[in-house]
């Protein structure tokens, strides 16, 4: 009589990686940061994603108990993928079997380590565990759909007192493949952890992906960002929150602009933030002389002694041309400020895989 095997189950068939030590640069993946994978909410949220434009379907779904995983449980992802890309580069082998302890994962994205962290880490691994995704990005027929969900399995290692010594994760390969093998990835700025809404988190990623080092800049119309954020407020307050984040500029390394089309159709502009000189060639801090004996800040999102350039840009200003709208159809409506080269084109800069 034959013996039954029991199947080795996915854990036993990886070999594990331990995550590496020290303070490596964050990197995300670039499907991640241009398509709505994530609830941008606080509050728990069980409506799907339906997302598609083009040849891409997105369909993200949640269970009631845990609710969809947000783009705060995000961050868990940019570690993996900053630990894959680190050890690739250091000739590392790595796998998708990932192990850390909890006190690695929270300072690299910049969280506390209380008690209270502990528990909401592991809370944002199981919404990561228990969303499921289903697209067909990256597949070679369009009606193929890949599904998974962001963390296949996670377990938790503890000491004889029951306090958490360690984490075994498993990410998705779908998500392991674009990192190592398509190093579709782009180098983020650490203070992006310190982005505390969901929208100006979004729309960081959405921006460093699109405009990348471009210094030309690039714009959106608001109704295509829209629909990319996969938002449930309406479009009248989600409009109203894009004009804000142009009064606030909170973006590390951008600047934003809201320009207004005849008709009324609004276009949000973005460029790279550049480091202002004066006349003396000096470039100015973001700390200015109150009079007294300490500085303080300027209350500026970038290093200036003088009145900022205008939020809200007139319709014939000579900085950006005509937005092409037609290609809102597209995957994206991304369109270079200024003079865009023929050879590339707008799209030719947004879809490159190597890191910029």
């Amino acid at each position: 009589m034959f013996a039954r095997h029991r199947p080795n189950s996915e854990r036993e068939q990886l070999e594990r990686f331990r995550a590496l030590p020290g303070d490596l640069a964050p990197r995300d993946a670039q499907d991640l940061m241009a398509y709505p994978f994530f609830s941008l909410a606080k509050t728990p949220r069980t409506e799907p994603i339906d997302f598609r434009m083009g040849d891409i379907t997105i369909r993200v779904e949640a269970v009631p108990e845990h609710g969809m995983a947000t783009i705060w449980d995000a961050d868990v992802l940019i570690w993996a993928a900053s630990q894959i890309v680190e050890a690739r580069d250091a000739g590392i082998r790595t796998s998708r079997l990932m192990a850390a302890t909890p006190h690695e994962i929270l300072t690299f994205i910049g969280r506390g380590t209380s008690v209270r962290d502990y528990h909401r880490l592991k809370a944002a691994l199981d919404r990561l565990q228990s969303t499921t995704v289903a697209t067909s990005l990256r597949q070679t027929n369009q009606r193929h759909l890949h599904r998974f969900s962001w963390i296949n399995e996670w377990t938790q290692r503890a000491d004889t007192h029951g306090h958490a010594i360690g984490i075994d994760l498993i990410v998705p390969d779908w998500f392991y493949r674009a990192v190592l093998d398509e190093a579709l990835v782009l180098t983020i700025d650490r203070a992006y952890f310190g982005l505390t809404g969901g929208l100006e988190r979004w729309l960081y990623r959405l921006v460093r992906k699109h405009g990348g080092h471009q210094h030309t800049g690039w714009k959106f119309d608001f109704h295509h960002l829209y629909a990319k954020s996969a938002s449930l407020s309406p479009f009248r307050r989600f409009a109203f929150e894009l004009r804000d984040l142009a009064q606030r500029q909170p973006l590390p390394g951008y600047r934003l602009a809201v320009q207004r089309e005849p008709g009324g159709c609004e276009l949000l502009l973005f460029t790279r933030a550049r480091l202002s000189t004066g006349a003396c060639g000096k470039a100015v801090d973001v700390h200015v002389p109150s009079g007294t004996d300490d500085d303080v800040l300027s209350g500026t999102g970038t290093t200036c002694h003088w009145e900022q350039k205008p939020l809200f840009f007139p319709v014939n200003s000579d900085t950006s041309e005509r937005p092409n709208l037609e290609s809102n159809l597209e995957e994206s409506n991304l369109v270079e400020v200024g003079p865009t080269p023929a050879s590339v084109g707008a799209r030719g800069f947004a879809n490159r895989g190597e890191e910029s």
